[in-house]
């Protein structure tokens, strides 16, 4: 168990906060051989009972259906082709919605399943209804119990990771407080498991993260995410107005409570609207539009349309209505909006000023009121 540290504003706004997302990671739920560990899972839901018993309303994202399916299955090792992780995940999700059903059922609370995929929060119709079952759900007194639906999810089994889908959840349902457990009980500077590291207690910013070394894998190799998505969730989740606490799952009663203990990562951003959020951190971007460095000030800095004399070049296949990257000359993503022009239409017009174009197109590449600011 770590050593209490001070408790620090963004600690007791955790410690407050009235709804929460807890992610915890497959490691904190299983056996090193895979499978269920019913005394770490009993453990978790007696931390998340607490909390529910003090007021709080908990929206739980899972790791471990497919490191649940392994052992079931008798595969020995976490499966690197596509079909055997499915299996997995199939196998292992009816496991794990049954453990928690029957150890939240302890506490006379109710287990709702919901399985997610990134057409889920990517799609803004999917977004708006996912936004109203967890309403329901956390209005009926269940406790909504996330994963990604791996049986049918292709890139996000590769790719994807439950810390970033936790960050999503969290402002999706609107939370207050973010919490990233797993085995590792704070964010170092380096391999916790090397001398030297440094123990960071407390994020107020990118300084205090300038340098940190996070591993992309999981120390048990059952997960997926490691300390590099936990820190890049933190961060978006922060950016967002939502303050996080990342700590080791062996202290989940001390996390979910006093928040003495992990990594507190302070609000580093105000809290947007959920569509402005989604077109930022969620939406799927199908093309780019290079700016120059006046058309970047005015997105950025005065939070301004952009308009087809700051463009100097379009990649991508889009259509009007779609989600763009907006890049400065050196190709950082600077910005996302919903493009007002097909990619076929806009060469013929950037570059050029407004008063230069036919009256049809007089109109803004991209509206202010479409567009998110992704630098400060």
């Amino acid at each position: 168990m770590s050593a209490p540290v001070a408790v620090s504003q963004a600690r007791r706004a955790v410690s407050a906060a009235g709804r929460v997302v807890v992610k915890v990671g497959s490691s904190s739920l299983t056996t090193a051989e895979g499978g269920l560990d019913p005394a770490r899972l009993d453990a978790l839901v007696d931390a998340v009972a607490a909390r529910c018993a003090a007021g709080s309303q908990v929206v739980l994202v899972s790791s471990g259906a497919i490191a649940a399916g392994l052992a079931p299955l008798g595969v020995t090792r976490r499966p690197r082709d596509l079909a055997t992780q499915q299996a997995a995940a199939s196998v292992g999700q009816l496991a794990l919605a049954h453990a928690y059903a029957n150890s939240f059922g302890r506490y006379s609370l109710t287990v709702g399943q919901v399985l997610l995929t990134a057409d889920d929060v990517v799609r803004r119709a999917h977004y708006r209804n996912a936004q109203r079952t967890f309403s329901r759900l956390l209005a009926l007194g269940a406790v909504p119990v996330v994963n990604e639906n791996d049986t049918v999810a292709t890139e996000e089994i590769r790719f994807g990771d439950n810390d970033r889908l936790a960050a999503l959840v969290a402002h999706l349902v609107g939370a207050d407080a973010l919490f990233l457990l797993s085995d590792v009980d704070a964010l170092y500077d380096g391999d916790p498991r090397r001398a030297g590291a440094r123990r960071i207690t407390e994020v107020a910013g990118a300084a205090d993260v300038a340098g940190v070394r996070a591993g992309a894998v999981g120390a048990s190799g059952l997960g997926t995410g490691g300390m590099a998505s936990k820190l890049a969730a933190a961060r978006l989740a922060a950016s967002a107005g939502i303050p996080v606490l990342l700590a080791g799952a062996a202290d989940a009663v001390r996390a979910l409570g006093p928040a003495d203990v992990g990594t507190a990562f302070a609000t580093t951003g105000p809290r947007l609207s959920a569509r402005r959020f989604w077109l930022g951190h969620a939406a799927d971007a199908t093309g780019k539009l290079w700016l120059d460095d006046g058309a970047v000030a005015a997105v950025v800095d005065r939070r301004r349309s952009l308009l087809a004399a700051g463009v100097t070049a379009v990649d991508g296949a889009f259509e009007a209505g779609d989600v763009v990257e907006l890049v400065d000359p050196a190709g950082a993503v600077v910005a996302r909006g919903v493009v007002a022009f097909d990619a076929a239409e806009l060469p013929g017009l950037i570059g050029r000023s407004s008063h230069d174009l036919p009256a049809e197109q007089r109109r803004e590449v991209v509206h202010a009121d479409d567009l998110v600011p992704l630098r400060t």
